[in-house]
C-alpha cells in the first residue's frame, strides 16, 4: 500500500476559520494515525483577494494549536515549492499536456461579454451556464476555426482555459464519509481552469498538486463536493490515479441553522478565529481563541468533537490519545452545531487538570498581576483556592480581585444583612485574638471558634461582618484562608477601614 499522504491547503485571503483548523485537525490526525505525512501547501493563486500577513497568521495559528506539518513552506520537504504562486512552471508544464487532449479548450469572451449574455438569460428568465450547448455559439477554440483562433492569438487577445464536460456521461462519485453518489455531466458547467492572467484556478492547480505531490487521501469541506465531478474528470484527463476523497460536513451556527459565521461570533460573544486577526485596510481586529484565553488544547480537543466521536464517548482526549482513535469513517455527515457554553466547559475541563505552577506563570502575564506585590507562594495558593470557580486564568484574578485590591466601599445589601450597632466591637476584639496567633489558616480557625465559644456568639455574627470587611461583599473563599494570604498587616487595615466606615 502507497504511503498515506495528506494536505492542508488555505489560501491566504484572510485568517483561518474555525471550519478550516477542523479540516488540518483531522488531515494532522488521519495522517498520524496511519503513519503517514501532513502537508501544508499555501493555494495563493487568487491574486485578487490576497490578503498581506494572512500566510503568517495560518502558520503561526497552527503552530499555536500543535498541528505542525511535515511539511510546509516554512518546514520544507522534497515535494516542494509548497506555494501554488511558486509552482507556475509545473502548472505550465500539465497544461501542455492537457491541451494535447479533447479535455481542454481556449475561450476568448472578455468579462463584459459574458455579463451582456448573463443579462440576456436573466430577462428570459434563465440561468447562462457555459456548457456543452451554449459553448458552441460562444467565441473560443471549439466554436472558431483554427485561422480564427490564430488571428486572436497574434493580436494577443485575453483568453481563459476552460474543461470541456464531457456530453450526457453518469460520474460515480465515491467519498469515505457519504459514500457513493451520482452525477451527470450535462448538468456541469465548463470551468475555468487557466485565469487570464496565466495563473490557474483552484480546480486546476490542487488536481496537479495532490498528484505531483502524492496525496493519498483529500480531506475537505462540504463546499467542494460540487467540484467533486470535475476533479474527478481531470485525474481521467491526465491519466492519472485519483486520491480517495472525504468531504467533511459544516460547523453550524449555535441555533442549529446555518453555516457558522464570523457575524454569529460577533453576535453571541465568542472567536470564530485561532488568533487576533487584525484587518490592515480598516484597522479592526477580529478576536481569537488565544487571546481570549483559551488554552490550546482545550480548543483543540473542542475542535476535534465538532463531527468526530472518540471511542466511549470521551470528551476529554488529547491530541495523541486523538492521533490514536481517529477515524475518517466514524466523522459524522451530519453538520455539528457550535456551542459557546461547550468551548468554556472545555477550557474550564483543561484549566482543573493543570498543575498550580503552570497556571502561576501564566497568571503573572496579566499586567494586574505581575504589578503586585504578592509573592509566588501567596500567587499559589490563591490559584489552589479559586480555579475550581474559574473557566479562564484571567478568571482566578477576577475573582479573586480583593487579594489585590483592598474594598473601597462595600456592598450595600451585605452590609445591611451583615453589620449592626455592637458589630465594631466584635470585630475589634476578634482582631485582637487573631493577632495574637502564627497568621497560619489553621490557628486562625481555632482562634475565631474560641473567640464565638468565648463571647457566646453565632457564627453568622462573627464571618460575615468579617468576610465584608475583607472583601466588600459576602463571596470568596474560606475566610481564614483568606486571612492568611491577606497576612496581619493588611488585615488589620481592612478591619479597621470597614469598621471607620461602616459605624
Amino acid at each position: 500500500m502507497n504511503k498515506v499522504r495528506v494536505r492542508f491547503a488555505p489560501s491566504p485571503t484572510g485568517p483561518l476559520h474555525l471550519g478550516g483548523v477542523r479540516t488540518a485537525l483531522y488531515d494532522y490526525l488521519f495522517a498520524k494515525n496511519q503513519g503517514g505525512d501532513f502537508v501544508l501547501r499555501i493555494e495563493d493563486t487568487d491574486t485578487a483577494r490576497f490578503v498581506e500577513g494572512a500566510e503568517e497568521y495560518i502558520l503561526e495559528a497552527l503552530d499555536w494549536c500543535g498541528i505542525t506539518p511535515d511539511e510546509s513552506p516554512k518546514h520544507g520537504g522534497k515535494f516542494g515549492p509548497y506555494r501554488q504562486s511558486e509552482r507556475r512552471d509545473i502548472y505550465e508544464k500539465h497544461l501542455a499536456e492537457l491541451l494535447k487532449t479533447d479535455f481542454a479548450y481556449l475561450a476568448f469572451d472578455s468579462p463584459e461579454e459574458l455579463d451582456e449574455i448573463r443579462k440576456e438569460y436573466e430577462q428570459k428568465g434563465e440561468v447562462f451556464s457555459y456548457n456543452y450547448i451554449s459553448r458552441n455559439r460562444l467565441k473560443n477554440s471549439l466554436s472558431l476555426n483554427k485561422e480564427e483562433v490564430q488571428l486572436l492569438l497574434d493580436a494577443k487577445t485575453p483568453y481563459v482555459i476552460r474543461f470541456k464536460m464531457p456530453v450526457d456521461r453518469t460520474l460515480i462519485l465515491e467519498d469515505i464519509i457519504r459514500g457513493t453518489s451520482s452525477v451527470n455531466t450535462n448538468t456541469l458547467d465548463d470551468k475555468v481552469l487557466i485565469k487570464q492572467d496565466g495563473m490557474p484556478t483552484y480546480h486546476f492547480a490542487n488536481v496537479v498538486d495532490d498528484h505531483e505531490m502524492e496525496i493519498s487521501h483529500v480531506i475537505r469541506g462540504e463546499e467542494w463536493l460540487p467540484s467533486l465531478g470535475l476533479h474527478y474528470l481531470l485525474y481521467e484527463a491526465f491519466g492519472w490515479e485519483k486520491p480517495q476523497f472525504a468531504h467533511l460536513s459544516l460547523i453550524l451556527k449555535p441555533e442549529g441553522k446555518g453555516k457558522l459565521s464570523k457575524r454569529d461570533g460577533d453576535k453571541f460573544g465568542f472567536p470564530v478565529f485561532p488568533l487576533n486577526f487584525k484587518d490592515q485596510e480598516t484597522g479592526n481586529i477580529s478576536k481569537g481563541y488565544r487571546e481570549e484565553g483559551y488554552l490550546p488544547e482545550a480548543f483543540i480537543n473542542m475542535v476535534a468533537l465538532l463531527g468526530w466521536s472518540p471511542a466511549e464517548d470521551k470528551e476529554i482526549i488529547s491530541l495523541e490519545e486523538m492521533a490514536q482513535e481517529f477515524d475518517l469513517n466514524k466523522v459524522h455527515k451530519a453538520g455539528a452545531r457550535f456551542s459557546k457554553e461547550k468551548a468554556e466547559w472545555f477550557n474550564h475541563q483543561y484549566l482543573q487538570l493543570k498543575n498550580d505552577s503552570e497556571i502561576l506563570v501564566d497568571l503573572k502575564k496579566l499586567s494586574e498581576v505581575s504589578e503586585s506585590k504578592i509573592n509566588d507562594n501567596k500567587l499559589l495558593k490563591i490559584i489552589s483556592l479559586m480555579k475550581e470557580r474559574a473557566t479562564f486564568i484571567k478568571d482566578i484574578y477576577s475573582e479573586s480581585i480583593f487579594f489585590f485590591q483592598a474594598p473601597q466601599n462595600f456592598n450595600e445589601k451585605a452590609s445591611k444583612k451583615a453589620w449592626s450597632e455592637n458589630t465594631a466591637e466584635i470585630l475589634n476584639n476578634l482582631l485582637n485574638k487573631i493577632s495574637a496567633t502564627s497568621f497560619k489558616a489553621e490557628d486562625i480557625s481555632n482562634a475565631i471558634h474560641q473567640f464565638a465559644e468565648d463571647q457566646s456568639l453565632g457564627f453568622g455574627k462573627i464571618m460575615m461582618p468579617l468576610r465584608l470587611a475583607l472583601v466588600g461583599e459576602l463571596k470568596g473563599p474560606e475566610v481564614p484562608d483568606l486571612l492568611e494570604i491577606l497576612g496581619k498587616t493588611e488585615t488589620e487595615k481592612r478591619i479597621n477601614f470597614a469598621i471607620e466606615t461602616l459605624k
